[in-house]
């Protein structure tokens, strides 16, 4: 769609108190140590392949699934089904180690869990296990670090380390899952229910890895972890033509757009990708997306003190909005979540509220986002993979 005419925006604000050292945008990730091949990545019928080539009978491949996503199961000694004599051989072979817990940080009650993981070549990433009333939530990663360059995320400044396997990405929802299940977090026994790609990383710039978890996650079980496709947000900056191609996978997730700005003047230096894909283009693909599943669009915009907060901008995003039609997309405003050495901060509470005004008197469903986990660096654009020494829990 074209942008209408009469969204020109006032004369723009200079950018102050930018962060210094900003990075390069990194489209492709560098190439480290290739993970050890997991059960995880293996699709169903490449399991019962996978046993057979070890000398086991093909129907291992299903016990094994039902051991690993059914019942959480990580211990093979445990896994009575399969032979005793078998065990160490397919252990060996189809599940090795991908996550090494180094740290654990609690806020919340303990509710809220970060957590830090060692993959197999020393990179780090996080996760942020987050249970609520009605639901058991986990911000996983895809990738290590992040190529994109947002000046304001934490993760965005750490630069890209590599891309994450599918079963490094699915291993965070189950090592979660297992601790829930087995009451080790607060609240009693649970299972992950809601998985949100916006941990570390660009998750479509991983396209291949990040959708073949997506299936894993919602295969039902024994399969995946039988999760629905409606508990299953995928975040992204706006790379279009993995939207468009996202959209035509037939996995009815949500998709999140995080935004930050509606005009491209600020969005060029605020989200580096814009340089490539304008506000105009990422919206319109948002659209698209909502058409092809039916599942309402998030954006996601984080409100920054006197840089994107101005309520002509709120105005101006309702009018972008709604200029692609009605009912499709919702506004999550998110008070920006401090990192380490930015001067930048989160809007005041009258500013915020304005800019929720201007959004609502344009008709657009609104709701401003918790920053939960903030004060352990576990909220929005602050995982890095470093922060205050704890001991594993």
């Amino acid at each position: 769609m074209s942008t209408p005419a009469d969204l020109t925006s006032p004369p723009r604000e200079p950018l102050p108190l930018a962060p210094a050292g900003p990075g390069k945008l990194v489209m492709s990730a560098p190439r480290r140590g290739k993970p050890p091949r997991h059960f995880v990545d293996l699709e169903p019928a490449e399991r019962g392949e996978a046993m057979v080539a070890l000398g086991e009978k093909a129907f291992r491949g299903k016990q094994l699934a039902t051991q690993w996503f059914e019942r959480l199961e990580d211990d093979p000694e445990k896994m009575t089904d399969l032979p005793a004599a078998s065990r160490a051989r397919i252990s060996e072979a189809l599940l090795p180690t991908l996550l090494t817990k180094v740290r654990t940080l609690t806020a919340d009650k303990g509710t809220t869990v970060k957590t830090l993981y060692r993959l197999h070549d020393g990179a780090l990433v996080e996760s942020v296990l987050m249970r609520y009333k009605n639901r058991d939530t986990i911000c996983i990663s895809s990738q290590a670090g992040c190529g994109m360059n947002c000046p304001f995320c934490a993760t965005g400044q750490a630069g890209l380390t590599r891309n994450l396997s599918t079963a490094e990405i699915v291993e965070q929802v189950t090592a979660a899952s297992r601790a829930l299940a087995r009451g080790e977090v607060p609240g009693g026994p649970g299972r992950v229910n809601n998985v949100v790609f916006m941990g570390m990383g660009e998750a479509l710039a991983n396209y291949k890895s990040a959708v073949a978890a997506v299936r894993r996650l919602t295969q039902p079980a024994p399969d995946g972890l039988g999760i629905s496709a409606r508990g299953i947000t995928m975040s992204t900056v706006g790379l279009v033509p993995a939207i468009d191609k996202f959209a035509a996978e037939g996995i009815a997730a949500t998709l999140a757009l995080s935004l930050h700005a509606p005009d491209d003047e600020l969005r060029d230096d605020l989200v580096p990708i814009n340089q490539r894909w304008k506000v105009g283009e990422a919206l319109d693909a948002a659209r698209r997306y909502f058409e092809a599943t039916g599942r309402r669009v998030s954006i996601e915009y984080a409100l920054i003190r006197d840089i994107n907060d101005q309520a002509w901008r709120a105005d101006r995003l309702g009018k972008l909005l709604n200029a692609r039609g009605r009912g499709w997309v919702h506004v999550n405003p998110i008070p920006l979540n401090p990192t380490p050495g930015s001067k930048w901060t989160a809007s005041d509470p009258a500013v915020e509220k304005a800019f929720v005004a201007a959004l609502e008197a344009r008709g657009i469903p609104t709701t401003v986002r918790d920053t939960r986990g903030s004060e352990i660096d576990g909220a929005c654009g602050q995982l890095a993979a470093i922060g205050p020494e704890q001991p594993t829990a």
